[in-house]
């Protein structure tokens, strides 16, 4: 009695198809064509379903991984400018202690800058406090007979000291402009061109600017250019007060504490902060 070639049972001679796995027979045997078909039919559909359900997988992967992208990519924006506000804010933290510093051992605040024989702007208050900011080997070679951008300072303007720096407006590496400005005039803390002590401060040295943000003059930290009691304006005008932080810019009194003020703060308020003794009153702001 023959044997079925596929599952290997006996069948009878007259068997069209195997009673055992339901192999079809052709004149007593299988149909070999047929059986290589099915087994490569098989295979095929076999091999879709897998293509079809990594296409699949991939997809999902693709599509999820573009939305957590979009999700998460906000939240850690949002946490670097918190960061770099927070440098910021530490950097006029240690301008202000060396200004107390440079009071202490003068008895008088830094003059915005130090003018020539003739009169013009000569020393700029970043040079004067640089003793006070572990900065003593730059304040040493400090040539003060020369310009702040003259053959023998020249070399001394990069880098910038970090403290000068804000994370949220220098980025490239070499960076000499700094974001941080005094506020000078006749009636401010670092006078134009004079000291000022600290009994002048008579609206209070918690009501009385010292240091701000002034990101869009783009001054070079060695050169004597600062904002012009004057020109102050609200906050957010290019020629005062201006940071690269969304919603106002921080800035430094002259009690040492450093507060951020918002671009909604009235200009009257900026102005009363400006002047150390104008008698104004100024409430929470």
């Amino acid at each position: 009695m023959p044997r079925c070639p596929s599952c290997d049972e006996r069948v009878s001679a007259n068997e069209t198809e195997c009673p055992h796995c339901g192999e079809s027979l052709d004149d007593g045997g299988p149909s070999k064509g047929s059986s290589k078909k099915r087994k490569v039919k098989s295979k095929n559909s076999n091999s879709s379903v897998i293509i079809i359900v990594l296409v699949a997988v991939f997809g999902i992967m693709f599509v999820c991984g573009g939305i957590l992208i979009a999700l998460l990519l906000p939240a850690v924006q949002q946490a670097r400018e918190a960061a770099r506000r927070t440098q910021c804010k530490n950097n006029l933290k240690q301008i202000g202690l060396a200004m107390h510093n440079y009071h202490d051992t003068y008895a008088l605040f830094p003059a915005a800058h130090l003018n020539d024989q003739q009169g013009n702007p000569k020393l700029s208050w970043r040079v004067s406090i640089l003793p006070y900011m572990d900065e003593a080997s730059r304040f040493n070679r400090y040539n003060f007979s020369d310009t702040w951008d003259g053959s023998s300072n020249a070399a001394l303007l990069a880098p910038a000291p970090r403290t000068y720096l804000c994370p949220s407006y220098n980025t490239a590496p070499g960076s000499t402009n700094t974001c941080y400005a005094t506020i000078a005039g006749d009636h401010t803390v670092l006078g134009a061109g004079k000291c000022v002590p600290m009994r002048d401060i008579t609206d209070g040295t918690s009501n009385t600017l010292m240091v701000v943000e002034a990101c869009s003059l783009n001054i070079p930290w060695m050169k004597p250019q600062d904002i012009d009691e004057n020109s102050v304006g609200a906050v957010g005008n290019p020629n005062g007060i201006s940071s690269k932080h969304t919603g106002g810019a921080h800035v430094l009194l002259t009690d040492g504490s450093v507060r951020f003020v918002s671009v909604n703060i009235s200009p009257q308020v900026v102005d009363a902060l400006v002047t150390r003794d104008g008698g104004e009153q100024i409430g929470d702001f």
